[in-house]
C-alpha cells in the first residue's frame, strides 16, 4: 500500500491507504513473532532473536519520524517513495530466500510426496478456512477479555508503543514552541528515544541471562525458567525510565531551560520502552507457550490500537493541559501500570495455575 499513498491525488486516497497499511502492517508484525517461535523452539534459543527483533521493530517506528522529517524537505511524496525503495531492496531477497518454518506445514508436504514416509501429517485433521479465521480472530479476542495476565500485560505494552507515536507528536509541538525548533530539528530529536532503546536493548542481554538461571531454583518444573524471571529489570525501567522520563520531560519543557535536558528524559523514555515491551512479548510466550501465538496477537492489536488513536489525543492534551502536566498525567499511568511486574513476580505462580488456557498448554 505504499504506492497508493505515494500518487495520492487527494487526502480520501492517502486515508484509506493509510488505513490499509496499517491492517497489514498489525498483520505482519503478529506473523514475525510466531514465526520466531517456529525457527527457535526452547527459551534459551529465542531469547536473543526475539529481543533482537523486538529492537529492531521499535527502533524502526521510532526512527521513522527522524528521517521523514528531513525527507519531507524535498516532498511528502519522498517519504513514500523511500520507503517503497527499502521495502523492494529487502523484500524481494527475502522473498526468494525464506522457506517454511511451521513444522505441521513442512510434515504435510513431505506427505504429499511420499505419503509411506510420514504418515502423521497426513493423519492430521486439517480444519476448514472458515474455522481458522474464525479462530484466528476469535482466540486473541478471548484471551483479552478473559485473562487478567494478557489483558493488563497488553495494556502495559499498548502504552508503551502508543507513547513512540505520541511523541512524535508532542516533541514537534514542544520544542517548535519552547525552543523554536524547526519540523526537521524536532525530528532529529526523536533519535534520543531511539539512543535510550538501544541502551534498553543491551541491558535486556544480562536479563535473559538472568531467566535462564532460574531453571535451577524452578520448584515446580525442574530445569525450565520461571516466565516471571523475565520481569525485575522491567520495574525499574517503568519506574525510573519510563514514568521518570517523562516526568523529567515535562518539567524541564521550559524556556530558560536548555534543550538537551527534556532530551535526556526522552533518553530515558525510551529505555523504559524497548525493555517493557520485550518483558512482555517474552513473558507472553513462555507462559501460555502453545496459545502464544493467539496472546501476542492480542497485545499486538493493543499496541495498534494505541499507536493509531494516541497521537490524535497529543496536540489538544498538550495544548489544553500544559507541556509540564500533559507529561506528568502520562508519568502517572506509567507508575500505575508498573503494579502489573510487581504483581506477577510476587502472584505469578498461583496466577498461572488459575489460568485455563496456561493449564491447556502446559498439558499438552
Amino acid at each position: 500500500m505504499v504506492i497508493p499513498q505515494a500518487v495520492a491525488q487527494n487526502f480520501a486516497t492517502l486515508l484509506v491507504s493509510r488505513a490499509f497499511a496499517g491492517t497489514f502492517g498489525g498483520i505482519l508484525q503478529n506473523t514475525m513473532e510466531q514465526f520466531s517461535a517456529d525457527l527457535w523452539l526452547t527459551e534459551k534459543q529465542r531469547d536473543l532473536p526475539v529481543t533482537l527483533y523486538t529492537y529492531v521493530y521499535v527502533a524502526g517506528v521510532t526512527l521513522g519520524p527522524a528521517f521523514g522529517a528531513i525527507v519531507s524537505e524535498l516532498s511528502w511524496r519522498w517519504v513514500f517513495y523511500i520507503q517503497l525503495i527499502i521495502d523492494c531492496a529487502m523484500g524481494l531477497p527475502l522473498l526468494i530466500i525464506l522457506r517454511e518454518t511451521r513444522g505441521q506445514v513442512v510434515l504435510a508436504h513431505h506427505a504429499k510426496k511420499d505419503p509411506d514416509l510420514v504418515k502423521a501429517a497426513s493423519e492430521m485433521a486439517r480444519p476448514s478456512l472458515p474455522h481458522l479465521l474464525y479462530e484466528a480472530i476469535t482466540r486473541p479476542a478471548h484471551l483479552l477479555f478473559t485473562e487478567p495476565v494478557v489483558f493488563f500485560l497488553a495494556l502495559w505494552a499498548a502504552f508503551c508503543f502508543g507513547l513512540v507515536f505520541l511523541m512524535t507528536q508532542s516533541i514537534a509541538q514542544v520544542y517548535s514552541t519552547t525552543y523554536d525548533f524547526s519540523d526537521s530539528a524536532s525530528g532529529l530529536v526523536q533519535i534520543s528515544l531511539f539512543v535510550g532503546e538501544t541502551i534498553g536493548f543491551f541491558a535486556c542481554l544480562p536479563q535473559n541471562t538472568y531467566h535462564q538461571r532460574s531453571a535451577k531454583r524452578n520448584p515446580v518444573e525442574t530445569g525450565v525458567p520461571i516466565p516471571e524471571a523475565r520481569l525485575p529489570l522491567s520495574i525499574p525501567a517503568s519506574l525510573i525510565g519510563l514514568a521518570g522520563g517523562l516526568f523529567w520531560y515535562g518539567g524541564a519543557s521550559v524556556p530558560h531551560v536548555h534543550w538537551m535536558l527534556p532530551t535526556v528524559g526522552l533518553a530515558l523514555v525510551g529505555f523504559g520502552i524497548m525493555v517493557i515491551i520485550t518483558a512482555v512479548d517474552m513473558y507472553i510466550t513462555d507462559a501460555y507457550t502453545k496459545f502464544a501465538g493467539s496472546a501476542i496477537a492480542a497485545v499486538a492489536l493493543g499496541e495498534n490500537l494505541f499507536a493509531a488513536w494516541l497521537p490524535l489525543a497529543t496536540h489538544s492534551m498538550y495544548t489544553s493541559l500544559g507541556f509540564q502536566w500533559a507529561s506528568s498525567l502520562l508519568g502517572f499511568v506509567a507508575l500505575l501500570l508498573t503494579l502489573a511486574p510487581i504483581v506477577l513476580i510476587w502472584r505469578g505462580e498461583s496466577i498461572r495455575r488459575k489460568s485455563k488456557f496456561i493449564q491447556a498448554a502446559s498439558s499438552s
